[in-house]
């Protein structure tokens, strides 16, 4: 896929990309095996292991958790109202869409009470191992501390684009926007309104300036993260897409992650080059 080579024009000092479809295809560019650091790529880790633990009856989404008042399902859409880096309460449960890594650790702690074990445990259990992942780790926070080559994750977004690990009912209302309606900021892209969130996965909506491609559908959902890192799956393209670099999310970033995403979208769709 030519599409791909656009990172070796990124000024980072290494870059990943690997493109899965749904027919299962896979085109990669750099060094696949490496491990980057992912930051909130995190994100959606943990909350698929979130999900399985309620497919598991282990927990509830409805059940209480974090602040008085959210709930399991608070925290993965942000909207506990839980501030962004501290377990400070910032908003009633429901009132603003407040990103907070706070949020995933508390999510976190309660999946190791409900389980009976550490959360990176049981995120490696209940995910790593059945998608081969044998080089993802989670050590430290849920919420930005994993650490994940491409191949890897492209398994994970093979796994986004047809789900063995969960029913297909629970990713699509996963993927689906809950709470609708909450302002709130997306980090790195300033204010928007809505700032439509799934459970652990951001949707792309009609948000603008956004991380993914302005031909990206509404329907796209995924996550990046600050250290350079992203992770989307476009259902009408019916393919996902991962990016790992060695270098901090910024303006560089900003701008080149748009049109590499358009490209990766046209030549799938046969409108770019081959």
């Amino acid at each position: 896929m030519r599409a791909l080579e656009l990172i070796d024009s990124w000024p980072v000092p290494t870059a990943a990309a690997t493109v899965v479809t749904a027919d299962g295809r896979r085109f990669s560019r750099g060094p696949a095996d490496r491990v980057f650091e992912l930051a909130s790529v995190t994100k959606p880790l943990a909350a698929y292991a979130v999900l399985i633990a309620v497919e598991e009856g282990a927990t509830e989404l409805d059940e209480p958790a974090g602040p008085p008042g959210s709930t399991v399902r608070h925290l993965l859409a942000h909207a506990s109202g839980l501030a962004f880096d501290e377990p400070r309460v910032m908003a009633g449960p429901g009132d603003r869409r407040l990103y907070s890594n706070a949020g995933f650790d508390a999510l976190a702690d309660h999946i190791a009470k409900a389980t009976g074990m550490p959360f990176a445990e049981y995120l490696r259990l209940a995910v790593l191992v059945p998608l081969g992942m044998e080089r993802t780790e989670l050590n430290g926070s849920a919420a930005r501390d994993g650490a994940s080559t491409a191949d890897d994750l492209a398994a994970f977004a093979a796994e986004l684009l047809a789900p063995r690990l969960l029913a297909r009912e629970t990713l699509d209302a996963a993927t689906s926007v809950v709470f609708p309606g909450l302002d709130g900021v997306l980090p790195g892209f300033g204010h928007q309104r809505p700032n439509d969130w799934g459970l652990g996965f951001s949707i792309r909506d009609h948000k603008s300036p956004h991380w993914t491609g302005a031909t990206s559908s509404p329907r796209t959902f995924g996550h990046f993260g600050q250290t350079g890192t992203f992770l989307w799956v476009d259902p009408d393209a019916a393919a996902a897409c991962v990016a790992l670099t060695d270098r901090a999310f910024g303006s560089w970033a900003a701008e080149a992650w748009p049109p590499f995403t358009d490209a990766v979208l046209a030549e799938l769709s046969g409108r770019g080059a081959r």
